[in-house]
């Protein structure tokens, strides 16, 4: 090669370097600094050299969904049934009652709620799924010390440290599938470990009905209960420590060609991966976005009916006149019908490319539920009282969703798990309201309770179709964007797959990234 020609090409590489410096001057970046990026860039640099079939990325997707899904979901499995236990145990002879019943089920979302910004920003400086784990036979721990106590102060300050370790498994589980999947697969997939929501609902009422035939002296129903789940946490804990993903950077499950193809299937949804650096600026981003405020205020229009229901909904349907081991059988169709609507909701929602249009679907069969519960109560009409009861746990999949939300519209991994934290710092506010809207003077009918759900989600289905709006409309303001730099720099369409690439895990933000596209 002549040396004119070097020269040449090396002028041509500076020109378009400065070009590539106004364009991120123009979004608000100084330079592009890949060494501030996200750890996948040690293994497959800003551009991408390695391609691969579409066979071999189905066979890849297979390969994780058959890990990283189940192992997610058996760890739900495992919250919901700790999380639920106050349900069971309240008909099942547990000592607290009345007001005190109510703290002490307010103590888990209490612990929620003070660890939950701590537990996300710990667990970013360190690896993913240990951490995870490690929280997880904790809390198998601490749930077996509920068999220890009778008092009050005890149960309170157990629930609190239970809420602790179980706030880290939301934004843990949501990053990890953020991390391998891409935005059209995100909600299927998230959905796949939620169903456990619905189906605990169903195996925890068969094993608390089995248990309530226990005649012993030696223990308490309630307490078997709790020493059975506490050991099956410890070893889901164990088996998230040897088996679960960090990332796709250091997947043990993986071939490091697996690893580098893992990441490039991501690589054009623009998401990135994990970034251990804390990014102040990432921080007020979250706090100045409108559509974080819509998100929290979504989360906790959901989930103040989740508090209630969670840990009253067997006392709602005992209160129809059934015995407690019929009321623990009776309970278990609503979970069927609940995580049927999630499957649907996260199916539909890849499907279509969607996500607020499932939230609405998710909170209608609720809203007539409770509509049904109050219009008919005192009603002798036990068949009909039921439909209600089953229908009206059909909002869980909305709180699905909005994971799926995050997951798919958020970029730079400060910002995520700062999103991440504020959705499930409301979650844990609003299930602690939620313990308080059905008030022991208002039994056994519940009537301001099932009326306030049915206002708080009739708002949220406001908020769901405003949030799409805005989101639609963000991505015209994209295009045109986008449209606009194309045409000022000449670029072509292997110049903007080429910026695409580069900036696909130099851990910007949705707002940074102009190739970012965000989902309805």
């Amino acid at each position: 090669m002549s040396s004119e020609t070097s020269v040449a090409k090396a002028l041509e590489e500076v020109e378009k370097s400065s070009q590539l410096e106004t364009y991120d001057e123009k979004l608000g970046l100084d330079t592009l600094d890949t060494s501030d990026g996200d750890a996948a860039l040690q293994l497959v640099g800003a551009q991408a050299t390695a391609h691969f079939s579409e066979e071999y990325n189905r066979k890849l997707r297979r390969k994780l969904d058959l890990v990283i899904p189940t192992i997610s979901a058996a760890v739900y499995f495992s919250q919901y049934l700790d999380k639920t236990s106050l349900n069971y145990a309240s008909i099942m002879g547990f000592p607290i009652v009345g007001q005190n019943y109510n703290l002490v089920s307010m103590a888990f979302y209490l612990g929620y709620l003070v660890w939950e910004f701590p537990t996300v920003y710990i667990s970013q400086k360190l690896r993913l799924a240990k951490y995870l784990g490690g929280n997880i036979v904790a809390w198998g721990i601490i749930l077996m010390l509920h068999a220890s106590t009778n008092n009050f102060g005890a149960f309170f300050a157990l629930r609190f440290l239970l809420g602790m370790c179980e706030s880290c498994v939301a934004p843990c589980l949501i990053l990890i599938i953020s991390m391998f999947y891409k935005k059209d697969e995100q909600a299927q997939r998230i959905a796949w470990f939620y169903i456990m929501n619905g189906l605990t609902q169903v195996f925890g009422g068969f094993v608390a009905y089995g248990i309530s035939f226990y005649g012993g002296e030696a223990l308490p129903p309630y307490k078997i209960i709790y020493i059975l789940l506490g050991g099956l946490a410890i070893v889901i804990g164990i088996v998230v420590l040897i088996w679960l993903p960090d990332s796709p950077v250091n997947a043990s499950i993986l071939t490091r060609e697996e690893r580098i193809a893992a990441l490039e299937r991501v690589r054009n949804d623009q998401g990135g991966t994990e970034n251990k650096k804390f990014k102040k600026d990432q921080v007020i981003e979250a706090l100045t976005d409108p559509r974080t405020w819509l998100i929290v205020l979504s989360t906790i229009l959901t989930s103040i009916p989740n508090g209630a229901l969670s840990n009253f909904s067997n006392i709602i349907i005992k209160s129809f006149g059934y015995t407690s081991k019929q009321t623990l059988i009776l309970s278990t169709p609503g979970g069927f019908i609940g995580s049927a609507m999630v499957v649907f909701c996260g199916w539909y929602s890849d499907k279509k490319g969607e996500r607020m249009i499932p939230v609405v679907f998710a909170l209608i069969p609720t809203i007539v539920g409770a509509a049904i519960l109050v219009g008919l109560n005192g009603s002798s009409n036990k068949g009909v009282l039921l439909f209600a009861v089953y229908i009206i746990g059909t909002f869980g999949s909305a709180l699905s969703t909005i994971y799926a939300y995050n997951a798919s519209n958020t970029s730079g991994h400060t910002k995520k798990v700062t999103i991440n934290a504020m959705t499930m710092v409301t979650f844990s506010i609003g299930n602690i309201i939620g313990t308080e809207i059905f008030q022991p003077q208002d039994a056994p009918a519940y009537i301001p309770g099932k009326t306030a759900i049915m206002v708080l989600l009739t708002v949220q289905m406001f908020i769901s179709f405003l949030l799409r709006w805005i989101n639609i409309r963000l991505n015209k303001k994209r295009k045109a964007q986008l449209a606009e730099e194309k045409a000022r720099r000449g670029w072509t369409d292997d110049d903007v797959q080429r910026e695409r690439e580069r900036h696909a895990f130099a851990d910007l933000t949705d707002r940074q990234n102009i190739f970012f596209i965000y989902t309805s």
